[in-house]
């Protein structure tokens, strides 16, 4: 995927993507920092503010080729939002991130402010890779990292949108709502419940278990330091 792809073609969000097969093996490397800032500029460059480049696509194809890869059960430095659990877990939601843009809703806000989602070409490669990511991601569906579950399961959720994927929404709500009773973050029981109404499945009774605002409020206090790039920003399914 790195050799293969012209990646002085593409381009991502302070210009041409040469730079990108460097950050990407840097996920892969023995230094803890590193890691943490090549995973920092995945977010803040190739991802930044949740914008879709041409870079994206042949990038997450690579962090999805990458996930099994026993290096990605390194630690990585946190920042304030940053997930729970090793770098698996920052890389599978990091897809969910890139997954999220492309799917249905995403698409219905692009068409409303007269932006049709089909002319913009990175959107269009990430809605054509969906199936790809999904094999990489639900091999995590059932990991013994209670955070890599957690992450993978939530990542399903936008990847469902792709047309021939939509009929195994019904197979995963049972892992959805189990995400929602056991996980101790409440943006994923919150995105549980989201995704269980959408798909037409009885909420009755559920609730999100932990005070967002509380949780706001703890991200308020002071931090430790945060990664920080070279740019200056911080940081078959088995079911």
């Amino acid at each position: 995927m790195l050799s293969g792809t012209a990646w002085s073609t593409l381009e991502h969000a302070y210009g041409t993507a040469q730079d990108v097969p460097q950050m990407l093996q840097g996920l892969m490397d023995t230094d803890l920092r590193v890691r943490s800032e090549s995973l920092s500029r995945l977010h803040h460059v190739v991802h930044h503010q949740n914008t879709l480049y041409t870079a994206t696509a042949p990038a997450a194809m690579y962090v999805a080729g990458i996930l099994g890869d026993a290096r990605t059960l390194e630690a990585v430095e946190k920042g304030p939002h940053g997930f729970s659990g090793p770098m698996r877990a920052e890389l599978l939601g990091w897809l969910d991130s890139v997954a999220d843009a492309a799917d249905d809703e995403a698409a219905a806000t692009s068409r409303r402010f007269g932006f049709p989602p089909e002319e913009y070409p990175p959107f269009v490669a990430i809605c054509r890779i969906r199936p790809q990511l999904f094999h990489a991601v639900s091999a995590f569906l059932d990991d013994p990292d209670t955070d890599v579950r957690a992450a993978a399961v939530s990542a399903c959720i936008p990847l469902l949108d792709d047309p021939h994927l939509i009929h195994l929404r019904d197979a995963l709500a049972p892992m959805l709502r189990n995400v929602l009773a056991t996980s101790e973050a409440w943006k994923y029981q919150e995105r549980a419940i989201d995704a269980l109404a959408s798909w037409g499945h009885d909420t009755t009774g559920s609730e999100v278990l932990q005070e967002r605002y509380a949780v706001c409020d703890a991200e308020s206090e002071p931090q430790p330091r945060g990664v920080e790039s070279q740019d200056g920003y911080d940081t078959a399914p088995p079911f």
